[in-house]
C-alpha cells in the first residue's frame, strides 16, 4: 500500500496514509455532521455538530492507529522488523519484514489488534456514560458513544475467518499449530479469505439489488478487496512453498559487477553500465565496504550534464541491514520482502565482502523450476 501522506515516525515506525484516508474522513465527519449527530442531540448549531464530528473522524483515525500499532509492536518484541505502518480507507496495514518464528506468534501477533479495538471502544463509551453523568453536552455524548460502537464493530470484522483479516491470521495460527506445516496453514486461511470476500460481493450485490444501495456499493467494495488480498497471500504462499529448503546461495548471483563510490557517474556508465547485463550494482567504497546500491534506471534518469561531475556515492541507494543477507540464509523470506529499488531482494554478504546479489527475477526464476521440478509428468 502505497503512502501518499508522510505522518512521520513513532516507536521508530514509519508511518503515513494512502490518499484514500481523506475520503473516509469526509464520509466519516459528513455521516456524524449531518444524520447522527442531529439526530442523537437534535436543535443545536450546525456549527457544533460538524465540530464535534471532525474530531470524532480524527478520533477513529486515530483508533485504527493504534490497532495497527499493536500488531507491531507485538511483533517487534517477537523478533520481527516492522517496516511501515499505512493507513488506508477501510482500515490499516502493518507491513512486515519476515513472517512469525512460531505459531504462537503469530496468534499474538494477530489477536492483539482486535483486542485494542474492544479497549479503545469501551474507553469512549466510558468517556460517553463520564460525559453524560456529569451534564456534559449531548453531541459530544453521541460522538463518544458512536466511536465506541464503531470500535467494537471494527473488532468483530476483524475477527472473521479468513486472510488478510486478523482472524485469518489467528485461523492460520491454529491450523499451523494442529498441521505443523505453516505452508498448508496460510493457504487455507487464504482460501477461508477468498470465499468470504466472494460472500461478501453476493451480499453487497443482493443489497444494492434489492435493499439500501450505498451499503450494498460498500460491502462489493470490501468483499472484492478481501477476495483479491487473500488471493495475492495464496500466491505468495505457494511462491515461499515452492522456494522451502532452498538457500540464498542457490539462487543468488555470484561475484557481481559493482560500481565503484568514488567514480564518477559518467566514467561508471562508460565503462560498466552501458555494456553491462545487470540492471543493479552494489557500491563499494575504497576499503570494499557495501556503501549502495544503484540502478541503471537511476543513471539514466540524470542529466547528461550532471553525469561529469556527480560520483556514484552520491547518487547511490543506502542498503538498510534487513537487504544483506549470508550465503546460507533460507531464500524464501526474500520473497516477503519490498525489493529495494524495486529489482533487489538481497545484497549477499560474507566476512563483510560481497559475494552475491539476489534480483526479484532470479527468485521469480527460482520459484518458477521448483514447481517445474515438482510437477508431475
Amino acid at each position: 500500500m502505497r503512502q501518499d501522506i508522510p505522518l512521520g515516525r513513532v516507536a521508530g515506525i514509519r508511518v503515513g496514509a494512502n490518499w484514500t484516508v481523506a475520503i473516509i474522513l469526509m464520509l466519516i465527519a459528513w455521516l456524524l455532521g449531518e444524520s447522527v449527530l442531529p439526530a442523537a442531540a437534535p436543535h443545536k448549531p450546525a456549527a457544533l455538530y460538524w465540530t464535534v464530528a471532525v474530531i470524532a473522524a480524527a478520533l477513529f483515525l486515530a483508533s485504527l492507529f493504534a490497532h495497527e500499532l499493536s500488531h507491531a509492536l507485538v511483533a517487534r518484541r517477537n523478533g520481527i522488523t516492522v517496516r511501515a505502518i499505512t493507513l488506508w480507507m477501510i482500515g490499516g496495514i502493518t507491513e512486515l519484514e519476515g513472517q512469525p518464528p512460531d505459531a504462537g506468534a503469530d496468534l499474538r501477533i494477530a489477536v492483539v489488534g482486535p483486542v485494542t479495538s474492544v479497549a479503545a471502544g469501551g474507553l469512549f463509551v466510558g468517556v460517553a456514560a463520564v460525559v453524560g453523568q456529569f451534564g456534559g453536552t449531548a453531541v459530544v455524548t453521541a460522538a463518544a458513544t458512536w466511536l465506541g460502537l464503531m470500535n467494537g464493530m471494527l473488532a468483530v470484522f476483524n475477527m472473521l475467518p479468513g486472510a488478510p483479516l486478523d482472524g485469518g491470521r489467528v485461523l492460520r495460527s491454529l491450523l499451523w499449530r494442529h498441521y505443523r506445516d505453516r505452508g498448508r496453514a496460510e493457504n487455507a486461511a487464504a482460501r477461508a479469505g477468498q470465499y468470504l470476500g466472494a460472500g461478501m460481493v453476493g451480499i453487497g450485490i443482493a443489497g444494492f439489488l434489492f435493499w439500501n444501495v450505498l451499503d450494498g456499493l460498500w460491502l462489493i467494495m470490501v468483499g472484492w478487496f478481501l477476495s483479491s488480498a487473500a488471493g495475492q497471500e495464496k500466491q505468495a504462499a505457494a511462491a515461499a512453498s515452492a522456494l522451502e529448503g532452498v538457500r540464498v546461495a542457490d539462487v543468488m548471483m555470484t561475484d557481481p559487477q559493482v560500481a565503484r563510490g568514488w567514480s564518477t557517474v559518467q566514467d561508471f556508465v562508460d565503462g560498466v553500465a552501458a555494456w553491462s547485463r545487470q540492471d543493479a550494482f552494489p557500491v563499494l567504497s575504497f576499503d570494499g565496504t557495501l556503501t549502495g546500491l544503484v540502478l541503471t534506471g537511476m543513471l539514466g534518469s540524470i542529466p547528461p550534464g550532471d553525469r561529469a561531475r556527480l560520483r556514484i556515492d552520491q547518487v547511490a541507494l543506502d542498503v538498510p541491514p534487513q537487504y544483506r543477507a549470508a550465503p546460507s540464509d533460507p531464500a524464501g523470506p526474500l520473497l516477503g520482502r519490498r525489493p529495494l529499488g524495486g529489482e533487489v531482494a538481497a545484497i549477499v554478504m560474507t566476512e563483510g565482502r560481497v559475494v552475491g546479489m539476489v534480483a526479484v527475477s532470479d527468485l521469480r526464476q527460482a520459484v518458477r523450476r521448483r514447481r517445474l521440478a515438482t510437477t508431475p509428468a
